[in-house]
Order: C-alpha cells, then sequence, then structure tokens
C-alpha cells in the first residue's frame, strides 16, 4: 500500500501546494521559495479600496485606494513617489487574491478527488461505500462554496479560511481512515491470504486511479503555487519603498517575510564552512 499514505497526506493537506494557514495569519509556504510570506491582518477588497485590519496590535486598521492612505482612521500623508506606489500595492493585491483563491479551491478539489479515489478503493460495502462517496461530493460542494464566498469574494479572513479546511476535511479523513484501518486489520487478523491478496489489490490499483486523479492536477498546482512568490516578493519590495512613518514614526508593515528554513539552514551551512575554512 505504498501510495496509501500520499493519497491520505493529499486529502488532509487539502492541496499541499496551496497556501496554508498559519496561527498567527495568513501564511504562504511553498518548497521552492526563498522566503515564507505571512500577514497578521485580514483583507478586504473593495471596489472602494483595500481594507487590512487585526484585533491585537498596532495599527489596527489601514485602508489604502488610488495613493491616498488612511491608518486607524486618519490621513497619512505621503509623497507623489509613495502614491504611486501605494497603487502599485493595490492592484498587486486585487490581482492576487482571486489567485490564491483558484488555488485554493484547486487544492479542495484535488483532496477530495484522492478521498473518493481511496474510498472506491477501500469500501468493502456496496452500499457504505454509496454514502461516503455521496458524503464527500456534499463536502466538497459545500468546501468550494465557502471558498468563492469568501477568498473568492475578496474577503481573505484567516480564521474563515482555517475553518473552511478545517471542517472540509475533519469528517471525510476521519470516515476514510477508519475504512481503510477496520479493512486492512480485518484481513491482517483474518489470516485468509485470499482476503489479504484482494486488499493488496485495491492498493495497487490506486497507481491508476493516482496519477489520473491527483499527481498530474498536484503537480500543475505546485508550479501554480511557486507562481506566486516572486508576486508575494513584489509587494514585500514595495512595502520597503515607502517612505512616509506611523504617528510613532515606525515603517507600515502589512506583510511579514522570513527565510524559508530550508534557505536558512543552506545559509548557515555556508557559513560553518566559511568559518572552517579559515582555521
Amino acid at each position: 500500500m505504498r501510495h496509501l499514505r500520499t493519497v491520505l497526506f493529499l486529502a488532509i493537506a487539502m492541496g499541499a501546494a496551496s497556501p496554508a494557514f498559519a496561527e498567527h495569519g495568513f501564511h504562504v509556504d511553498t518548497d521552492n521559495c526563498s522566503n515564507n510570506y505571512g500577514t497578521a491582518f485580514d483583507v478586504d477588497v473593495r471596489s472602494s479600496g483595500l481594507a487590512f485590519s487585526r484585533d491585537d496590535g498596532t495599527p489596527g486598521k489601514v485602508f489604502m485606494h488610488d495613493g491616498a492612505l488612511r491608518v486607524d482612521g486618519k490621513d497619512v500623508s505621503v509623497s507623489a513617489a509613495d502614491a504611486d506606489s501605494l497603487r502599485r500595492y493595490e492592484s498587486d493585491v486585487r490581482a492576487l487574491v482571486p489567485e490564491v483563491a483558484a488555488i485554493a479551491r484547486e487544492g479542495v478539489d484535488i483532496g477530495f478527488a484522492a478521498m473518493t479515489s481511496v474510498t472506491a478503493a477501500f469500501a468493502e460495502d456496496g452500499d457504505s461505500r454509496a454514502r461516503m462517496v455521496d458524503k464527500l461530493k456534499r463536502k466538497r460542494i459545500e468546501s468550494l462554496k465557502q471558498i468563492d464566498d469568501t477568498l473568492g469574494a475578496g474577503h481573505w479572513h484567516r480564521e474563515d479560511t482555517d475553518r473552511i479546511v478545517e471542517e472540509a476535511v475533519s469528517d471525510s479523513v476521519g470516515d476514510l481512515v477508519g475504512t481503510v484501518t477496520a479493512g486492512a486489520v480485518s484481513a491482517a487478523l483474518s489470516g485468509d491470504q485470499a482476503k489479504v491478496a484482494a486488499l493488496e489489490a485495491r492498493a495497487n490499483s490506486l497507481d491508476a486511479a493516482i496519477k489520473r486523479e491527483v499527481d498530474t492536477r498536484a503537480d500543475a498546482l505546485e508550479k501554480r503555487a511557486h507562481a506566486l512568490c516572486p508576486k508575494l516578493a513584489e509587494l514585500d519590495g514595495l512595502q520597503k519603498q515607502w517612505q512616509f512613518r506611523l504617528a510613532d514614526g515606525s515603517r507600515l508593515r502589512l506583510m511579514t517575510v522570513e527565510p524559508h528554513r530550508e534557505h536558512k539552514d543552506s545559509k548557515k551551512d555556508d557559513d560553518d564552512d566559511k568559518d572552517m575554512s579559515t582555521d
């Protein structure tokens, strides 16, 4: 059953290459990005501008539109260069949010395709299989609609997205693990070699299903998610250019950026090598 772990991981992750949602805010982490990008703000993309808000931290509310900026209800004076940078930032976010929504949507869809494949392969009873597949279909439709109503509508609220992903997988994965585990344990304890062979045959049959339903789409989704990296880096570059200051003299930081762990470790190894070479 060499593919079963991969399929279940895909189902649980609901699209491993899509954006992940960390404890303290929206967080994008892909293996190929040199940095992890996050934000502590919820974001609403409106026709009247971009609204950033959070319950903890200062500033609590930021609003920008067409080069104008308002922080915690007060207008901020900006230069012509900053106004132009703010316009570009707004434009880039408007383009980014729908793409993130599409990636999240595809990730969820891939996850449900994986779970459906496992259900079809391992559910012993026909009626039970039909009920599980029907439940997966309903959960898929519900989850996709929730994405459309939040991210798809320009509402980038991390708690909502966390809830969507969590609710989408909790019941489905529980049913799935129970079905697969029950079948495997039953076959192992029965001593019936024919039953064991049948279980192995079903596991092997997942090869074609995974390639058809999951692998190709997951590879394409990974590339699509990776394409977000330079767009996020551009947003970070724009916020670094801003010359205006907040009331306390600090810079406005709507995004947080941290080196990817692999890149951080690689840099440390390089530094260690340099230190050793000087001994």
